[in-house]
């Protein structure tokens, strides 16, 4: 399961490095920095629950434990990701990587690590994957 867990990983960076350069090259250009980036969250958000979705079953997870064990590896991952390759693949300084944190500005990619979180729980449930609490008690 971790195996499936991180290749899908790797199929949501490729998905973010996309969006990133989608919001660079069109978005932030025409609507700004600020609305361009939200706009970027918001598609990748959406990105990251379809391609969940979609191979969600081939991962496998069999508790809510297992699917919140996902996500929450998935967003180690991405952070890792984020902060190592941007500050020293691409040089940015500490602060300017934090800056998309900052929700007193307008940015809202902390709702990229929230998805990323729950996409697994989430559909792994829509899809019936797993046991409801109060159906296992019953």
């Amino acid at each position: 399961m971790i195996a499936r867990a991180l290749a899908v990983w790797c199929l949501l960076l490729l998905l973010a490095v996309l969006n990133g350069g989608v919001r660079d090259t069109w978005l932030s250009p025409a609507l700004g920095d600020t609305p361009g980036r939200a706009i970027s969250t918001v598609l990748l958000s959406l990105l990251i629950l379809m391609a969940t979705r979609l191979t969600v079953r081939w991962i496998g997870p069999r508790s809510a434990g297992s699917a919140m064990a996902i996500g929450a590896l998935w967003v180690v991952l991405t952070l890792a990701f984020e902060f190592g390759v941007g500050h020293y693949g691409f040089g940015k300084s500490w602060a300017e990587l934090l800056a998309d944190y900052d929700l007193l500005r307008g940015r809202i990619w902390i709702l990229v690590l929230l998805v990323t979180f729950l996409a697994p729980l989430l559909t792994a449930r829509l899809r019936g994957m797993l046991a409801d609490s109060y159906q296992t008690r019953t």
